[in-house]
């Protein structure tokens, strides 16, 4: 057996075959993420509002909480909704004006700014690049790097370009 074929074995071993249940999420391997990602979040929330950690950290507490709480609900409910789907519910019922408690929620989660919570993982997102995306790359060669880098300038130069006009025109 060469390497690549054991290498090839163990990665298979790890994806569900069809007809497993794919929606077993790993509550505790992202449950230990997600803190990752909220030690990141107040971060940036403190870099883009100024806004102390120790202010932020108990909306902080409430996003992590639902968010766990989704992943719990996305694995062991009988019937299957994504995790995102399962928090995004449960951000809703826990805020909702006749639950017990969400106008505290609602101030407590007030001191976080969204957007700086977000652009860390849109960030991850636009990087995230998947095993056939690398296959891609090394099937098209270094001319794919270029048409890329065209790519992306030409983007840039047409947003500052639409920007501009806008607020020239909005100035006037």
């Amino acid at each position: 057996m060469s390497m690549n074929s054991a290498q090839t074995s163990s990665v298979e071993d790890q994806i569900p075959a069809h007809g497993e249940d794919e929606r077993k999420v790993n509550v505790i391997r992202y449950s230990g993420l997600l803190l990752i990602a909220c030690a990141i979040g107040l971060v940036a929330n403190w870099v883009g509002t100024g806004t102390n950690p120790l202010v932020a950290l108990p909306g902080m507490a409430i996003l992590y909480l639902v968010s766990v709480a989704g992943l719990i609900l996305a694995r062991y409910m009988p019937f299957y909704l994504p995790g995102v789907a399962w928090t995004s519910l449960l951000a809703i019922v826990v805020t909702l004006p006749f639950v017990p408690g969400s106008a505290w929620t609602l101030e407590k989660v007030n001191a976080l700014n969204f957007l700086a919570l977000a652009t860390p993982a849109l960030a991850y997102g636009g990087l995230a690049l998947t095993k056939g995306e690398f296959d891609i790359a090394k099937k098209s060669g270094w001319k794919i790097v270029i048409v890329a880098i065209c790519v992306m300038f030409g983007t840039y130069i047409g947003s500052v370009v639409i920007a501009d006009l806008s607020l020239r025109i909005a100035g006037q």
